[in-house]
């Protein structure tokens, strides 16, 4: 063979890889979660915290609903919101923290109108809830990595 050959040869080699690359990858890409994260790392002072969606909702998990985490709306699942989009970052994370509850509700829908911090909603939530099920950890040391 002459190089001009041997050079074809190659040009439609490489032609021919890159489409059953590309056609591979489109028909076998990775599945994306309906409408849920499949974890969540928090990253705290105290270390991060790996939260799994599935170990806490799946029955042989802790078995728990959307409603007993995500406490607001009470009756409708598809308007869930990330714990953040009210309890907001930590100050200096880049976001900016709500101040109050009434800056989107009615003072009569809610019971107190000061924000909590999110460390302190999770504490509150997850530990209360951890003890009073007996599932999961309780010490620092079962959520917080460092």
């Amino acid at each position: 063979m002459d190089l001009k050959k041997e050079l074809r040869v190659a040009y439609i080699m490489a032609a021919v890889l890159l489409i059953v690359g590309v056609a591979s990858y489109a028909a076998v890409c990775a599945k994306v979660p309906d409408k849920e994260p499949i974890r969540l790392m928090f990253k705290t002072d105290a270390g991060k915290v790996l939260f799994q969606h599935k170990l806490h909702t799946a029955a042989s998990g802790y078995g728990v609903s959307c409603n007993d985490c995500h406490h607001h709306p009470e009756d409708d699942e598809s308007a869930l919101r990330a714990c953040t989009d009210c309890h907001g970052k930590e100050e200096g994370m880049g976001e900016a923290e709500l101040k109050t509850c009434t800056e989107c509700h009615e003072a009569d829908e809610i019971e107190d109108t000061d924000m909590m911090k999110k460390a302190d909603a999770f504490h509150k939530q997850c530990i209360d809830c951890h003890k009073d099920f007996e599932k999961g950890p309780v010490e620092c040391a079962g959520c917080h990595v460092m």
